[in-house]
């Protein structure tokens, strides 16, 4: 066998088991709790009925849940188990004593659980579905009425309602049984008559009644009357009462609250006093407690003040007393080597003051032997040759100014020649100065030699 072969025959397996796996799940059928799946076909089934007679079916059943339907063999029909209300209606129906009535009830009925019930409700309901057993229920239970109706009077059915009911039920259980179904509740809801029957059985007590209320009524105004003043009177003498009692309970409350605040302002002026006493103390003990604090702190500050001199002293003695004592010892070695220094530049400046003097004295026994040789025109000579000089060192301050700022005063004449003018007024001074300094008028030594026409030698400054 190839290989091809081989995979198109397994393919076909595998198609084939699908396709049988798919038909199984599409013929799988599931109903829910209230309902029965009934499955015709596929076979004769012994079933037991619950005298113990058995017999054979052609069908099987499964209450809820699923079961398969094999294809061809097998159908299936649903039989739906759910309660229904019928709502009955029974026109013209003779009582016992021969008063035609119409009636109204209601039930509720449905196909009972029991696998028997179901068998046989299925044989006879299967395909009709719940109109059908609502339909067949509703004339059962007409016809039962109508029977209890009959023998029952008009009175009997208003006072005895529920035996009607129970007996409309126990007639119909029998049928219903039969046919697999069960009532679970039979209500008479109502009942009429169109000759006025019913309308009047109920005028004489209508008119007893009402005369009744009527005398009632008339008691209950006298007693009310009655009742109302014997109330009233004693709802003012409870009134009264109350209120002087509630006056007596407030003079009282008054009272007794007066006393509770005076004790309690009482005990609060105690409280308050011995806290502030407590407080007192507290503050004493605490204040105490800090100077005993701070009497410590001093203590140990004054320890570490002593303990911070004793360091500073050694400190300064490590460093200060030992510089200061090499310092000393230098300043007394600079000290001599200074002073033996200054006595031998001493001797030098004295030795150099002596030549000095002696030269200057040989140098001014000559200028004076030069002087003594003068004549009147050589010493005004020398005078004028000083003059120069003498204004030189008048205006050499202006030399040394940085900066001049000139300001017109709108008096005449510029900033530049006011300073020029007070330089000429300073050096005009100038024979004054000399005749105050030396006793020499320069003015008049000018005339002298202007009018003795004697000129300087030639080789002298002029």
């Amino acid at each position: 066998m190839s290989l091809t072969t081989l995979l198109i025959l397994i393919g076909a397996v595998v198609l084939v088991v699908v396709l049988i796996v798919a038909l199984m799940a599409k013929q799988y059928r599931k109903v829910g709790p209230n309902e029965v799946l009934i499955i015709s076909g596929g076979g004769k089934r012994t079933i037991t009925d619950p005298d113990g007679t058995k017999h054979e079916v052609g069908y099987r059943m499964r209450i809820g849940g699923g079961a398969l339907v094999w294809p061809l063999t097998e159908s299936y029909q649903i039989l739906p188990l759910d309660v229904y209300t019928l709502d009955l209606q029974v026109p013209d129906v003779l009582t016992a004593h021969g008063i035609q009535i119409a009636a109204q009830g209601q039930a509720q009925v449905k196909i009972s659980s029991d696998e028997s019930s179901i068998r046989m409700a299925s044989e006879q309901f299967l395909g009709r579905g719940g109109e059908g057993i609502k339909d067949v229920a509703g004339q059962i239970l007409e016809g039962h009425m109508r029977a209890a109706l009959g023998s029952m009077t008009v009175e009997q059915l208003f006072q005895q309602r529920g035996a009607f009911s129970e007996k409309v039920r126990q007639s119909a259980t029998s049928d219903f049984s039969r046919m697999g179904l069960q009532i679970l509740s039979f209500s008479l809801k109502d009942f009429s008559d169109k000759q006025g029957y019913i309308e009047a059985l109920g005028k004489p007590r209508i008119a007893q009644a009402r005369g009744e209320a009527a005398v009632a009524e008339a008691e209950a105004e006298r007693d009310a009357t009655v009742k109302a003043a014997a109330a009233r009177k004693e709802s003012d003498i409870a009134k009264f009462k109350a209120e002087a009692e509630i006056a007596e309970a407030n003079r009282d409350y008054e009272l007794k609250r007066a006393e509770f605040s005076a004790l309690v302002n009482t005990k609060k002026a105690q409280a308050d006093l011995s806290y502030e006493i407590e407080r007192q103390k507290m503050n004493q003990a605490l204040k105490k407690e800090e100077y005993a604090v701070k009497l410590v702190e001093k203590e140990n500050a004054i320890k570490i003040e002593e303990k911070e001199i004793v360091r500073k002293e050694k400190e300064l003695e490590s460093t200060v007393k030992k510089q200061a004592d090499a310092r000393k010892y230098q300043i007394i070695s600079e000290t001599d080597a200074n002073a033996y220094k200054l006595a031998e530049e001493a001797k030098g400046k004295a030795a150099g003051i002596r030549l000095y003097g002696n030269s200057e004295a040989e140098a001014m026994k000559a200028k004076a032997a030069a002087y003594a040789e003068y004549n009147q025109a050589a010493i005004y000579q020398m005078m004028i040759s000083v003059l120069p000089e003498l204004a030189k060192a008048i205006s050499e301050p202006l030399s040394k100014v940085d900066k001049i700022i000139m300001i017109d005063s709108g008096n005449g004449g510029s900033g530049a020649s006011k300073i020029t003018k007070q330089v000429t007024e300073v050096l005009a001074q100038l024979p004054t100065v000399v005749e105050s300094l030396s006793g020499v008028d320069l003015n008049k030594m000018l005339q002298k030699f202007t009018q003795s026409g004697e000129k300087p030698k030639d080789g002298e400054k002029k």
